[in-house]
């Protein structure tokens, strides 16, 4: 059996094997959501400016004050950020609103993928948004679940697919998705621009939450207020 696992494993990586690349986590700006769940903070990502930018200017305005997370899919992501959920009526389908414009997709592939605790921007299907431009408020927080190497060898041709031949989860993929859980099979096709990094125990609580046939809690998920912190190097 651990021989058999063995195989698989590096069957694997001689199959989709490509460089495992790093990134500098230093220096990036925090975002505080005090919900009444808990607390979950948020570091930006640099290589995603409009998205980092646009993200801070919506909460240093209040645009996230009052708003729900609206969408709670179990093993998969918790969503938030639409501004008609505001006060919405149990029963409302929310998912549609927004501030107005969507943003250009900074797709950071391979540094940037859907473990879990990752943030990226929802936004509408392919077929009427072929450019993939995010919403421009709407968020998700990836939940997920466990994938050994050969169940995240599965993925690889549905996300080959998608993206075009561009996805190839390499072994500091396969590693993350083995240790912590996510949804590799959305790598490539949102833009994932910043990771929780205090609070995931707040998303697992969400998580447990029961729900309506729309995915909306049947308990409201608030957040209170959203609050722009000190970037991690100490600057505004």
């Amino acid at each position: 059996m651990v021989m058999e696992k063995c195989l698989v494993f590096l069957s694997f990586f001689l199959c989709f094997l490509v460089p495992s690349f790093s990134r500098d986590k230093e220096k990036r700006a925090v975002v505080r959501l005090e919900t009444n769940m808990g607390v979950i903070r948020i570091a930006l990502n640099d290589d995603t400016p409009v998205h980092r930018d646009n993200f801070l200017k919506l909460v240093s305005e209040g645009f996230y004050d009052g708003t729900l997370f609206h969408r709670v899919i179990k093993d998969y992501i918790v969503q938030g950020g639409d501004p008609d959920s505001k006060g919405a009526p149990s029963g409302t389908v929310l998912g549609k609103g927004g501030p107005g414009y969507t943003l250009p997709a900074e797709i950071d592939w391979p540094y940037s993928y859907h473990v879990r605790g990752a943030v990226a921007m929802a936004r509408d299907a392919d077929d009427v948004n072929p450019e993939r431009r995010s919403n421009g408020s709407q968020f998700y927080i990836v939940w997920g679940k466990y994938y050994t190497p050969s169940a995240l060898q599965k993925v690889q041709p549905y996300v080959w697919e998608q993206t075009g031949g561009n996805v190839k989860f390499n072994y500091e993929h396969a590693t993350k998705y083995e240790q912590y859980g996510g949804t590799p099979n959305l790598d490539g096709q949102f833009t994932v621009f910043g990771e929780v990094i205090e609070g995931l125990s707040v998303v697992k609580k969400m998580q447990r939450c029961k729900t309506d046939a729309t995915d909306r809690p049947l308990r409201d998920i608030v957040i209170e207020r959203a609050v722009v912190e000190e970037s991690l190097s100490g600057n505004k």
